[in-house]
């Protein structure tokens, strides 16, 4: 059995999380033995989860590393980096020559690097779930509420909609951010923070239409999740993959053998 280890700089609340866990889960499914490593605790009851100084790396280890720069010469079967960014891990900045490929979310992003070195594309895992529309007449912003987001232009074309609230699911990431455009409209009582809901059915359930301004997505999950379960999406199209996990899987599989 191939023994795969997912090691992350960040096991908190956020979209490359939910992909880590999904993704441990579904390998180990697979006939995999996939354990998700992490600094925080958010993930250890989600999937086979540890924490990060407990990885122990192996010469039979197959690796793979996110958002973290892991120690350049360690002796294991295969190490590829998952890269769930942009700005934020600019791999042109990288010494790359430890991984053996890189597995981007989506070609825009792998685009965006633009960097000479063996890769492939494997969006993350994206559930389909039963949405019924509500009767409330509140729309959604799903993310962490930040500059990037621009949360506040969501709230703003909600509201010019004719939605009578809008609920905003998703920590708050950026304080100097909140308290200059988001706080305002909290305040007023037309925007609701309603923090991160682990259950994708209690979140959407409780809106008509999902908007969604960001600057940059590397793979809009959010849009996935709508376009695959029928939730009206307000935003630019990310105009990512949306594959099922069959084809995730086996696209795994290729990298790993």
């Amino acid at each position: 059995m191939q023994k795969v280890k997912i090691i992350s700089g960040w096991s908190n609340p956020g979209g490359g999380t939910v992909a880590h866990i999904a993704l441990t889960n579904l390998l180990n499914e697979s006939g995999f033995d996939c354990t998700f490593y992490g600094p925080h605790d958010w993930h250890m009851d989600k999937c086979k989860g540890g924490k990060i100084q407990d990885a122990n790396l192996g010469v039979h280890d197959y690796v793979i590393s996110h958002f973290i720069h892991v120690k350049k010469g360690i002796n294991v079967k295969k190490h590829f980096l998952y890269c769930h960014e942009k700005q934020l891990f600019p791999l042109k900045q990288m010494d790359l020559s430890q991984y053996d490929c890189i597995v981007f979310v989506s070609n825009k992003q792998k685009d965006w690097h633009s960097v000479n070195y063996p890769s492939v594309i494997i969006p993350p895992p994206v559930d389909k779930f039963d949405w019924t529309e509500p009767q409330q007449n509140f729309a959604g912003v799903v993310g962490s509420i930040d500059k990037n987001k621009q949360t506040h232009k969501s709230i703003q074309r909600a509201l010019a909609d004719g939605y009578e609230k809008v609920l905003l699911f998703g920590d708050v990431t950026d304080m100097p951010y909140f308290n200059a455009h988001v706080a305002p409209l909290v305040e007023s009582g037309k925007a609701v923070l309603m923090g991160h809901e682990d259950s994708r059915e209690a979140l959407y359930g409780q809106v008509k239409e999902v908007y969604h301004s960001s600057l940059s997505e590397t793979y809009g999950l959010v849009e996935a999740e709508c376009r695959l379960s029928g939730i009206p999406f307000n935003g630019e199209s990310n105009g990512q993959e949306v594959v099922d996990r069959k084809e995730i899987l086996e696209r795994w599989k290729k990298v790993l053998q």
